[in-house]
């Protein structure tokens, strides 16, 4: 018996088309001249808005100090800092509520790991280009509301009172 047939004797050619392993070398090519385009300094590492912002001379239009208080029943308090008077009560999850705590449990968790306390106030900033940013000054940590999409977004436009602040823009 010394034919192959009906043996166990594997045939090896290989079964993945040639075309696709040409498309997977030329993947791999490519990620690995981005990533020596980035570290050499010809292409930006990341884009970070802040610094966009300040590249390209993006004023703020408004700047509102807040302050998030939480009551007995689970309600969330926010305030004007400057003035004292209350903006929002949020009660449960409806109208971006929920979004909002998120946010500013993340925040408070921060300040805590930090040894903060709750007393300074958040920067709520609506830029000329649209974009909204809720910064901490006590961590440093800013947040660009825009990449959350235009509802999460408009849970914290509601807190400004230029006319501006309702845009949908990033």
């Amino acid at each position: 018996m010394s034919s192959h047939h009906g043996s166990l004797v594997h045939d090896h050619e290989n079964t993945v088309p040639r075309p696709a392993l040409i498309l997977a070398g030329a993947l791999v090519a490519t990620t690995l001249a981005l990533t020596a385009l980035v570290r050499v300094g010809v292409l930006e590492r990341e884009a970070v808005p802040a610094v966009a912002r300040a590249r390209d001379n993006v004023a703020a239009l408004e700047v509102r100090h807040l302050a998030f208080e939480d009551r007995a029943d689970g309600a969330v308090m926010v305030k004007d800092a400057d003035t004292g008077s209350t903006l929002a009560a949020m009660i449960g999850e409806n109208d971006g509520g929920g979004f909002v705590r998120g946010v500013m449990r993340g925040m408070a968790r921060e300040r805590k790991m930090k040894g903060i306390g709750p007393a300074a106030p958040f920067e709520l900033t609506q830029w000329e280009n649209g974009s909204l940013s809720l910064r901490d000054p006590a961590t440093g940590r800013s947040i660009e509301l825009g990449s959350f999409g235009a509802t999460n977004r408009a849970a914290f436009a509601k807190f400004l009172s230029g006319a501006k602040a309702k845009g949908n823009q990033a």
